[in-house]
């Protein structure tokens, strides 16, 4: 796969955590954007994994509304039995869906999840807990992250790597680089948004972004998730170097 970070929008929002969700297994775009955010996403993606068109109780916020894994998907009650239908046939086969009765219904605003780990809103409910040890098969850690219950919307998360909101402590971060097993760093997307899960689209090979997005933001994102090129890393060195011998 090509690593790198992609800008994005749908229709005219940079919220593309909102309206998608990107797992190693498949990707959710919400029903009805523009072709233009599909295809985005869809060349990418096509050749590794399906891109898939969904609802979620009517709604396209599909990345605020559901949280997944390679290993499984949890939509809320609101979910329609056609909805879950063509999730069930759309996805790939070893992909769990199951849906769940929770007050936090905005599941992915709650819930933060890579492949191994799962950070939770303070206040989830315990069957929620063990759902999401069971279909996602991670371990769980009730948190909040700079002082916000809301993780799923101030984090983003892959199995390389996270980014967190931009006030969130060195000690925090150390914490949570422990919790997670996996580097953390504070930062922004869509030029200073700290609400990093609306703006961002993350997983082990890949990341999408808000078109906002400034160079140096994408530079800090796929630096964390470990998604530079090795090819294009030395070429920029070398790109550098010229540069600083043509000023000498």
């Amino acid at each position: 796969p090509t690593e790198m970070a992609t800008r994005a929008a749908f229709e005219n929002s940079n919220e593309i955590g909102v309206f998608a969700k990107l797992t190693n297994a498949y990707c959710l775009v919400g029903s009805g954007g523009s072709q233009n955010f599909y295809s985005t996403f869809q060349s990418e993606l096509q050749s590794h994994i399906p891109v898939i068109h969904a609802t979620v109780g009517g709604m396209r916020i599909v990345g605020r509304m559901v949280v997944g894994n390679k290993n499984g998907l949890l939509v809320p009650s609101t979910t329609t039995e056609g909805e879950l239908k063509h999730l069930r046939n759309a996805l790939p086969e070893k992909v769990k869906v199951q849906r769940i009765e929770e007050k936090l219904s905005a599941l992915g605003n709650c819930v933060v999840v890579n492949d191994h780990v799962a950070l939770v809103h303070p206040d989830i409910d315990q069957n929620t807990e063990e759902l999401i040890e069971d279909v996602l098969g991670v371990e769980v850690f009730r948190q909040s992250i700079s002082k916000n219950v809301l993780v799923g919307s101030y984090c983003a998360l892959s199995n390389q790597g996270c980014l967190v909101h931009p006030r969130t402590s060195i000690k925090e971060q150390k914490e949570l680089t422990s919790l997670l097993q996996v580097p953390v760093c504070a930062g922004t997307v869509n030029r200073g948004s700290g609400v990093i899960g609306a703006g961002l689209v993350v997983n082990d090979w890949t990341a999408f972004t808000g078109m906002d997005t400034t160079s140096t933001e994408l530079s800090v994102i796929e630096g964390i998730f470990n998604l530079q090129d090795k090819e294009q890393e030395k070429k920029m060195k070398d790109m550098q170097a010229a540069l600083i011998e043509d000023l000498l």
